[in-house]
């Protein structure tokens, strides 16, 4: 990534020095990127490798490391190669976020990556498929109850991290000499949970967007099912559950504003006394503030939808023992609220073509069905004496003394007589 990028702005430069690649998950923004000086604060510098696997390393040597580098680390035994996902004052809040103990040896950056290096690391890390393939195989034969999910060599190729899902525990030390002697590398297990392998494999949830886990989720918090009671979902597992086989993430999502809102309705188990009967609480649309009330407590009849505030208002007249007449229909006097999304819709083109349509009709067909001739209009007087007045006008105009219609007559003899000279002509011998 080009870290000198830089957008001129109307109140200085912004460079993108803070911003990482995003198709590594646990991606994390650099906001103090651009403050001079930052990363020279901290010797803590924290590197990401493959998956989500993490590690804070220190910078002894004092090398100039920016986001995106790849550093070679200190491991046990040999180095690993990984990539710089954050310098400078925001690592000790990383470090605190991660719950890091204090006695835990922090070990350090050796140096920038290599020609070297990197090809050792390429050349371990084809071999990662490949394994994986073989240690499911090793797995099966030795009927334990797991599935190996993925695998990662360290970047010197000494040593191998095998990630395997189980639901119970499971005793693999003997498949970790199998695994030792076909492999001939240092082998480690570890365990991840379901949510952690379907973050690392990725895909689309039914909102048909990417996985929240594969793309900007940090952490995983635990879900249950009274955050769905809470909104009123319906407990099906199918629908509750994501690709992971677990409770969806989004669950969490909206469950603070859905706690807020209900602090504003009565509660289920208070009912509403009126001179027509008893009502109790059937159903809630919580962020409207609307409460359908029904005369009987397993299913609905006479509902009556009201909002939070006059049932607040009828339970008040019912401590001081009094009965209003009937719950007031909140359906039949509130005004349909305008959607302005159904304003745009993509057919309102069409609709305004048929409405022309229909006025040009209406135009041609001006005439009434029984074929009966529109009435005319009557005349005004004024009117009819001017188109008199300049009728007789023309007429005196055209007029011609009779002298020139005869002359006309006779130099233009008619059609029938022209034919009969001619016929005469043609008749007559040549003298």
């Amino acid at each position: 990534m080009d870290n000198n990028f830089k957008m001129k702005n109307g109140s200085g430069h912004l460079c993108c020095k803070g911003c990482g690649r995003q198709d590594k998950q646990l991606n994390t923004y650099d906001w103090l990127a651009d403050i001079p000086g930052n990363t020279d604060e901290q010797e803590m510098v924290e590197v990401q490798f493959k998956n989500t696997r993490k590690g804070f390393y220190k910078n002894s040597n004092k090398l100039k490391l920016a986001k995106g580098d790849i550093v070679a680390v200190e491991a046990s035994p040999g180095h690993d190669i990984g990539v710089v996902t954050l310098t400078g004052r925001l690592v000790p809040l990383q470090m605190r976020k991660a719950n890091l103990k204090p006695d835990v040896e922090i070990k350090r950056i050796y140096r920038k990556a290599k020609p070297v290096d990197m090809e050792k690391y390429e050349e371990a890390k084809a071999k990662e498929h490949d394994t994986m393939i073989r240690s499911r195989q090793i797995a099966l034969n030795l009927n334990l109850n797991m599935k190996i999910g993925d695998v990662e060599y360290q970047g010197d190729g000494n040593k191998a991290i095998f990630y395997y899902i189980a639901d119970e525990r499971v005793d693999f030390r003997q498949l970790i000499k199998v695994l030792a002697e076909a492999f001939r590398v240092r082998i480690e297990m570890k365990q991840i949970g379901a949510r952690q392998e379907a973050g690392r494999i990725g895909g689309i949830g039914p909102c048909g967007r990417e996985l929240c886990c594969a793309t900007w989720m940090t952490n995983f918090v635990s879900v249950s099912t009274s955050a769905a009671r809470y909104q009123d979902i319906s407990l099906n597992p199918q629908k509750l559950a994501g690709q992971c086989a677990k409770l969806k993430c989004c669950l969490n999502y909206e469950v603070d504003v859905y706690v807020e809102s209900q602090k504003r309705l009565p509660s289920k188990e208070i009912t509403l006394e009126t001179t027509e009967g008893t009502y109790y609480f059937f159903k809630a649309d919580i962020l409207k503030g609307l409460i359908t009330y029904s005369t009987d407590k397993s299913f609905m009849a006479n509902a009556v939808t009201i909002t939070a505030r006059n049932a607040f208002e009828v339970i008040n007249m019912n401590k001081r023992g009094e009965k209003p007449e009937n719950l007031i229909d909140v359906n039949s006097r509130s005004e349909k609220p305008i959607d302005l999304v159904e304003q745009e819709s993509l057919t309102r083109f069409d609709k305004r073509k048929g409405n022309n349509n229909r006025k040009k009709k209406k135009k041609t067909d001006s005439r009434p069905k029984d074929n009966t001739p529109a009435p005319e209009k009557a005349p005004n007087k004024e009117n009819t004496n001017k188109n008199r007045e300049e009728k007789g006008r023309n007429r005196n105009h055209n007029k011609k003394p009779n002298g020139q219609r005869e002359k006309r007559a006779e130099a233009a003899p008619s059609g029938n007589q022209a034919k009969n000279n001619n016929a005469n002509e043609k008749t007559q011998p040549n003298q």
